[in-house]
């Protein structure tokens, strides 16, 4: 698994880049499957837009999106976003599974 930082209109220092690929990394622990993680840092008129791009396996792909004043705030909380859509989307698939409404067949009855 790979994280990609890009920086567009400006740059990172050498702590923020670390910072966002150690935080980036513990997607993992969310989601197994996760093939890369790109991570899109724009600098525009003293605003800052973070955006984490995230493929997983079998075409599974999620985005998260924030803006704000600086990096590290705007990225923590895209960062959040992205963890509870794989969360959410990790629940759905394993409740799909297990539970069957009473009403559906092949249920035993």
């Amino acid at each position: 698994m790979q994280v990609a930082i890009t920086c567009k209109h400006g740059h990172l220092n050498a702590n923020q880049q670390e910072y966002i690929t150690r935080k980036s990394e513990k997607l993992l622990t969310y989601f197994e499957r996760v093939t890369a993680i790109n991570v899109t840092v724009t600098f525009d008129d003293g605003r800052v837009r973070a955006e984490i791009l995230v493929d997983a396996e079998h075409k599974h792909n999620f985005v998260a999106n924030e803006a704000g004043d600086d990096v590290i705030p705007a990225f923590d909380v895209a960062l959040h976003k992205m963890e509870h859509q794989i969360k959410k989307y990790k629940e759905k698939i394993q409740d799909h599974r297990r539970n069957l409404p009473a009403n559906e067949p092949g249920q035993a009855e």
